[in-house]
């Protein structure tokens, strides 16, 4: 395994002075961009989580709340080419983040995801240098403010099913075939529930050739 490089982000326990929030029409919703007053992405979210959003930010920045203004425009044409198919840009946008020291080493690994490319949560962890830290690591992916540009949807289940996503699966999917990734087009809820049918179903059939052909209790 090739080790991982961060890409270009700062982590910084100063708050934003203020945050601006602009919007972005994609192929699968309206995307919220938060920046700072120097320009960085501070958050990437869509229309349909703003309430979500909103209580990330207060917790990462207190009373900084964003108003209405415009993103800087290399950022939204980075953004508005990748949704076109250019995927290689995104790693060229400056972003800023508070969050827990073990947040922001999770968020900055996961830059180091291609697209194309996923990892599985435990991968994620070993490569972080925390192999035994699976579910902290999972739950830090789920926090994550900036969504796309800090590749949350990469991470998917070690069997290559896909695993919960804030922005909702249907987007994960999305994400994941316009990067040409490989994954298992089935959440990772209906593999376990299928798994549970189909061990309910050999037992019964186990059963089946007990004598008299009937389960005993």
């Amino acid at each position: 395994m090739r080790p991982l490089q961060a890409k270009r982000y700062s982590m910084t326990s100063t708050p934003p002075e203020r945050l601006q929030l602009d919007r972005l029409a994609t192929p699968i919703g309206e995307a919220l961009i938060v920046t700072d007053e120097a320009g960085y992405l501070r958050a990437f979210d869509w229309a349909d989580r703003e309430p979500s959003m909103a209580r990330l930010l207060r917790l990462h920045y207190g009373l900084v709340v964003p108003t209405p203004g415009t993103a800087p425009e290399n950022v939204k044409c980075v953004l508005r080419r990748y949704f076109e198919g250019e995927l290689g840009g995104l790693s060229t946008i400056e972003w800023r983040t508070g969050g827990t020291a073990f947040q922001r080493s999770v968020w900055a690994a996961l830059t180091a995801i291609a697209p194309g490319e996923t990892f599985s949560y435990g991968t994620l962890a070993t490569k972080l240098g925390c192999p035994q830290s699976v579910r902290a690591v999972g739950m830090a992916n789920g926090s994550n403010p900036i969504s796309v540009v800090v590749p949350c949807h990469r991470v998917i289940g070690a069997d290559g099913s896909l695993t919960g996503y804030g922005g909702g699966i249907e987007r994960k999917r999305w994400l994941l075939n316009h990067e040409s990734a490989a994954f298992r087009d089935i959440p990772a809820r209906q593999i376990r529930t299928t798994r549970k049918k189909g061990n309910s179903a050999t037992i019964r059939q186990g059963l089946a050739h007990l004598p008299g052909g009937r389960s005993r209790h």
